[in-house]
Order: structure tokens, then C-alpha cells, then sequence
């Protein structure tokens, strides 16, 4: 039986240590500053991009989110881009994708700089990633090895599994394993016996995007199953056949009309030996190590040292 990782909690410890680094960054005449910028009117897009500026507020930095219409074009908000990074009082810039399909994402990631770049997306992080030295690293896999490390799970010598392979979390979450002496395998769709290569795993990263795929069949006992799937599930039948009948996740889609679940089924519970649930998981942590690389993004700007 899996011991519960609570994602909120450790998310609260992280964020109590960048406040105290806000103040040491502050006390030396820096006040960090995070944009965030908002193309359209996606709900989850305004709640994820509110959430952000609430907590960046909350921690004593300054935010402010910077609203564009659906009508956008991609000129337009490189111009904004561009503006933001030309202001000494911002120290990190967040596009908050997904873009609408006009603008070319691609485009307006590239052209924030590098060392505003708090997702950890530009090419330059992503060299630095590779070569084991970045300083704002992608949030989600930087927040997943937050939960090895306080939770002291053993990463040096084990075997990694990553069903995943996307440019934000299964590449890089595979690059950070690595750099912590993991032997780490890449999986994915096209994947031969998938099932099989993941039972080889000590831990086990689902970020595939498809709800419940990995059941008690993907992992071996004892595994530490770190699950970063987020998925809305409308289903009824779905969500009793997955939770039971009388699951909370009913009440949540009477209310809702959708509960969210993530990549592995509820059943690996029982054979793992640390789970993250879906939500508060990865999530809250995603958030918090944005609150860190804001500012490790200040500090190095000041040529502050923070984090020590």
C-alpha cells in the first residue's frame, strides 16, 4: 500500500523558503517581478494565470498579468514579449500556453530571454539542462525531484522509467534523473510491451496524457509511482468503474461535471510504494518551483546569490 504524497504540503514548505529568499534578494535592493502573459479567454488558462499572480503576491513579489485578446496575432505579442523584457522591474516572463492557434508558439517562447525564462523553455535552459547547469530549470520536473529529495526516496543507482517524452516534462524530468546518477528510460507511444519495460522501474513517471492507462500491469512492487497526468474524466460509468460507487470524484462531477484524474489507475495504490494523487500532486509543486525560479531569475540578474 502506497504511502500518499502530498503535493500542497511540500508546495507550502517550498514556497515558506522563497519568501525568505524574497526577503534576502529585497534586502539587497532587488524586489523580483514576475509577468505573466494571457492570449484569449481559455477558463483554465484565467484560473492557472490568476492562481500565479495570487501566490507570486502572497510570497511578497511583484506580479502583474498582462491580458491580450483572442484576436491576437503573433507580432503583437512578441511586441509584448519584447516590452517585457526591456523592463528592469521584471525579472521573469510566463506565456501561458495553450497560444491560440494564429499565434506560433514557438515564436513567442523563443523570444523571451533566456534569463527571464522562468518556464525553462528557451533553447539556451534547455542546453544548460542538458549540460547540468541551469538555474531556472522547467518547473514540473524540478518539483518532481523536490519530492525525491524531501521525501528521501533514493534516485543514485535506480532504475527510471518515464512514459513520456514531451519538451516539458519527459525530456527534461529524464535530463535531471540522469544528473542524479538514475538509469533512465524514455518511453512512449510507439513503445514495444510498454507494459513490461515499466515494471522494470524503482520509479515509475507517468506524463503521457491519457487517464488511467497505467494500471497495477505497468508497475512492480514497491515502485515509487509519480504521476503528472491531468485529466478531465466525464464519464460516469468511467469514473465508478476507476473509483467505485461511492467515490467522492461523483459528487465532484455532480457539481462539476467532470472530475480530473490523472495517467495511472487508482489500483497501483496498492502496489506502490509512494503514489502522487491527482489533483495535489505535481501541481502545486509546478507552481511553487515557478515562485523559486522567479527569484533565482532576480537574484542572478543582481548577482545575488540565493538558495545556498
Amino acid at each position: 500500500m502506497a504511502q500518499w504524497i502530498d503535493g500542497a504540503a511540500l508546495a507550502k514548505q517550498i514556497e515558506a523558503e522563497v519568501a525568505a529568499e524574497v526577503q534576502k534578494v529585497q534586502a539587497a535592493g532587488v524586489n523580483p517581478g514576475l509577468a505573466v502573459v494571457l492570449v484569449g479567454e481559455h477558463p483554465a488558462s484565467q484560473v492557472y494565470t490568476r492562481g500565479k499572480v495570487k501566490t507570486c503576491q502572497s510570497l511578497g513579489m511583484y506580479s502583474e498579468r498582462i491580458e491580450m485578446p483572442e484576436s491576437a496575432t503573433t507580432d503583437e505579442v512578441l511586441f509584448a514579449v519584447d516590452s517585457l523584457n526591456q523592463r528592469s522591474d521584471i525579472h521573469g516572463i510566463l506565456v501561458q500556453v495553450p497560444l491560440p492557434p494564429q499565434v506560433v508558439a514557438r515564436d513567442v517562447l523563443q523570444a523571451i530571454l533566456p534569463d527571464k525564462d522562468v518556464d525553462g523553455f528557451h533553447p539556451v535552459n534547455v542546453g544548460r539542462l542538458a549540460a547540468g547547469n541551469a538555474v531556472l530549470k522547467p518547473c514540473t520536473p524540478a518539483g518532481i525531484m523536490e519530492i525525491f529529495k524531501r521525501h528521501r526516496i533514493p534516485v543514485r543507482g535506480q532504475r527510471a522509467v518515464v512514459i513520456g517524452r514531451s519538451d516539458i516534462v519527459g525530456k527534461p524530468v529524464s535530463l535531471l534523473l540522469l544528473h542524479e546518477d538514475a538509469t533512465v528510460t524514455i518511453c512512449h507511444s510507439k513503445t514495444r510491451e510498454l507494459p513490461s519495460v515499466a515494471r522494470e522501474a524503482d520509479i515509475l513517471i507517468a506524463a503521457i496524457g491519457r487517464p488511467a492507462l497505467v494500471d497495477d500491469t505497468y508497475v512492480k512492487d514497491g515502485a515509487v509511482v509519480i504521476d503528472v497526468g491531468v485529466n478531465r474524466l466525464e464519464s460516469l460509468d468511467k469514473i465508478r468503474e476507476l473509483f467505485g460507487e461511492g467515490s467522492q470524484r461523483l459528487a465532484d462531477h455532480a457539481r462539476k461535471g467532470y472530475t480530473l484524474v490523472g495517467d495511472v489507475h487508482p489500483r497501483v495504490h496498492e502496489k506502490a510504494s509512494y503514489m502522487t494523487p491527482v489533483p495535489g500532486g505535481v501541481g502545486p509543486l509546478t507552481v511553487a518551483m515557478l515562485m523559486a525560479n522567479t527569484v533565482r531569475a532576480a537574484a542572478a540578474q543582481a548577482r545575488i546569490s540565493v538558495f545556498a
